[in-house]
């Protein structure tokens, strides 16, 4: 199966069980958690976390269904918060959940998707010394998550974020919770030391590749496709790489930093980055990182599942959306 048939099977097998947990239920809050959840989306941690398992024993990933469910939900909370942080207005092709009905209703809708992840990881069917690691783990990678959300705020009031830092903060925003997705995975699989480590690092160095690439979407993406405000990171004047490497070129970005941007403003900027080679330079960063992820994968015997997780590691540098 190729990559993209597999993500395809996957994310409607997603879909629907979100969807009858979580699309029927009554009520306001409940239906402010399911917006986003239920708005579609890739569901590439789910499908991380299935591979990780059937990486180390065939045919187990029904069994860790619920804990796929787990990171999904996880991520979708995530993006509920962090669209009241960004006054972004726009997720998934659908108004942000703040949008269509308030700040404090989205903040509860967020908390009541974080508990739930936790309950999930309880009904996969695995060891429960096993289901006690996982909760652990998703635990501190949320933990993480804040942190990295807290730093990438405080940059924006900085002048001096260098990519050491910029790196170190997408690490814990993105990347730990792909690492928490392989890594959950593995171990309800009942994989051994090296073989959890080997998928948290894979999809750590791959989640750090992803958000850069993301960053580089935030410009070059329609809104119509990404299903994001275009250019919101430019408009918000956060300390992407692209920011970062940009004013180690000399490269003033600051007069884009307004509330809004014309779509010649945005392909201003664009010309002027690509001219000062700041986009090659942010996709070599992206690069290395898919590659140091893909030798975490030799651990493992040559199998369909290492192929997919190699190429799901190579599309998160190569979507455009």
């Amino acid at each position: 199966m190729n990559l993209e048939s597999y993500l395809e099977k996957n994310a409607d097998l997603i879909d629907a069980r979100l969807d009858s947990l979580f699309g029927g239920l009554p009520g306001e809050l409940n239906k402010a958690s399911a917006h986003l959840l239920c708005a579609g989306g890739k569901r590439l941690r789910p499908a991380v976390t299935m591979l990780a398992a059937d990486i180390v024993k065939k045919g187990i990933s029904d069994s860790v269904i619920p804990a796929a469910l787990a990171l999904e939900v996880t991520h979708t909370f995530t993006l509920v918060h962090d669209d009241i942080m960004d006054g972004d207005v726009v997720r998934r092709g659908v108004p942000t959940v703040h949008t269509k009905w308030d700040e404090p209703t989205a903040i509860l809708a967020g908390d009541v998707l974080y508990a739930e992840a936790f309950e999930l990881i309880t009904l996969a069917e695995a060891d429960p010394d096993a289901k006690v690691k996982a909760v652990a783990l998703l635990a501190r990678t949320c933990i993480d998550i804040c942190r990295g959300q807290h730093d990438d705020m405080s940059f924006e009031d900085r002048d001096d974020v260098d990519p050491y830092e910029y790196l170190e903060m997408v690490g814990q925003k993105t990347g730990k919770l792909y690492a928490a997705a392989a890594a959950i995975g593995g171990i309800l699989a009942g994989g051994n030391v090296n073989q959890v480590a080997a998928l948290h690092d894979w999809g750590y160095l791959s989640g750090v590749a992803f958000q850069i690439q993301d960053d580089v979407i935030d410009f070059m993406a329609d809104s119509s496709k990404s299903g994001k405000d275009r250019a919101s990171d430019l408009r918000e004047g956060k300390k992407t790489l692209v920011a970062i490497l940009a004013k180690e070129k000399g490269l003033d970005l600051s007069k884009y930093r307004k509330e809004s941007l014309s779509e010649e403003e945005i392909d201003r900027a664009i010309a002027e980055l690509d001219e000062a080679g700041i986009i090659d330079a942010v996709r070599e960063t992206a690069i290395d990182h898919v590659n140091r992820a893909k030798d975490m994968l030799v651990i493992f015997p040559d199998c369909e599942e290492r192929r997919l997780l190699g190429e799901i590691t190579d599309y998160f540098i190569n979507r455009s959306f």
